[in-house]
């Protein structure tokens, strides 16, 4: 498939009803010693431009493998990838290496979970940060220098050129992560991809990097996809909200639409185990029964029906047998009827949850 092209500045706007980044059928399985593990299966998902999309779960329920196929990070002597991945006109599923690395940092960029081990420490951040615009935007080392310095002072580094000729380790766990930040955006890419950008910071740390990259947004005018298992933090920053479960998309819709009337008994477990400022100190939360299943060996029908409490409800054994369908745009996978969703939420999940009755 051709690249779509377009005009120097500014991206062109998508065609209309397209998405930015359009994800179709995604599987990705690992060969491992103890055999074929199905991190995603089957997953799909649509990011326009400028909008902000949290993908929220459990460790291990496909959120990090999901975007790392976006960028062809994974190693195809040992994966299988199936599925489309299409960024802005281009395939990114089976594309060559070369192409791969004319679009990563440029195009779509990523900041990783742990930006201690993601920076080298044999460098200067300011070199990191300077090298890939130099390699994608063909200028002079010293042009690539002031870049850095300009984005270092962009993310809030207090006195950027001294800052640029430090290591990562001379630099706090916040100052780090900003300066991931900078690295990723110094191409201004369409894509960012965010994978848990705030673990390990204090909150005041969390919100001025979340904050960051709003107002970064808003100014380069780039897409998000954020990697979170808070909720919370979400709930501040998100446009929409893809829920997964064992590789497998449960819920999606609006942050609004999920958080205010989740139709997913797992999307309802992870709401109530989050602590509540206006709960009791005293009131012990509710985890969610159970462990996330062994994706070597993922349960038959609704991956969820071993942890959850309401096969009863479907009855005949469909949960345990027939694997529910995520409809398009707003909806859960899951076999329990329009009305008993409503009624289980209103009478069981929300006075769990203390929502508003109304």
């Amino acid at each position: 498939m051709t690249t779509l092209t377009k005009p120097e500045g500014s991206p062109a706007p998508s065609s209309a009803g397209s998405a930015f980044l359009s994800v179709r059928d995604l599987y990705v399985h690992f060969s491992t010693e103890d055999g074929t593990v199905k991190a995603v299966d089957g997953l799909s998902f649509d990011l326009e431009r400028g909008k902000t999309l949290g993908i929220v779960g459990e460790s291990g329920s496909g959120k990090s493998v999901t975007n790392l196929s976006v960028l062809g990070l994974h190693d195809p002597r040992h994966t299988e990838t199936r599925g489309e991945i299409i960024l802005d006109g281009q395939e990114m599923t089976g594309a060559g290496e070369r192409t791969l690395e004319k679009l990563r940092g440029n195009k779509v960029a990523m900041i990783f979970q742990d930006s201690l081990t993601a920076l080298s420490p044999y460098y200067t951040i300011g070199r990191q940060i300077s090298e890939p615009y130099r390699k994608h935007r063909g200028v002079s080392k010293k042009e690539a220098w002031d870049r850095a310095v300009e984005m270092l002072g962009k993310v809030g580094i207090p006195n950027p050129r001294l800052r640029a000729n430090d290591y990562p380790h001379q630099f706090s766990g916040g100052m780090r992560q900003r300066a991931m930040i900078a690295m990723s955006l110094v191409c201004n890419p369409e894509l960012l991809i965010a994978d848990e950008p705030t673990t390990a910071l204090d909150v005041t740390v969390q919100a001025q990097i979340l904050d960051l990259l709003s107002d970064l947004q808003q100014e380069f005018g780039s897409a998000i996809i954020l990697i979170t298992h808070d909720l919370g933090v979400v709930a501040n920053v998100a446009d929409d909200l893809l829920v997964m479960y064992a590789g497998r998309a449960v819920e999606r819709g609006s942050v609004r639409e999920v958080l205010k009337s989740p139709q997913h008994p797992y999307t309802w477990g992870l709401l109530g185990s989050m602590p509540r400022l206006t709960s009791d100190v005293n009131e012990p939360l509710t985890p969610i029964p159970g462990t996330p299943p062994s994706l070597l060996d993922p349960p038959s029908g609704c991956a969820f029906h071993p942890r959850c409490t309401f096969p009863s409800e479907v009855g005949g054994g469909r949960c345990e047998s027939e694997r529910p369908q995520i409809p398009a745009g707003r909806g859960a996978a899951c076999h329990l009827t329009a009305d008993q969703k409503q009624s289980l939420f209103i009478e069981q999940i929300k006075p769990r949850l203390g929502l508003s009755q109304s």
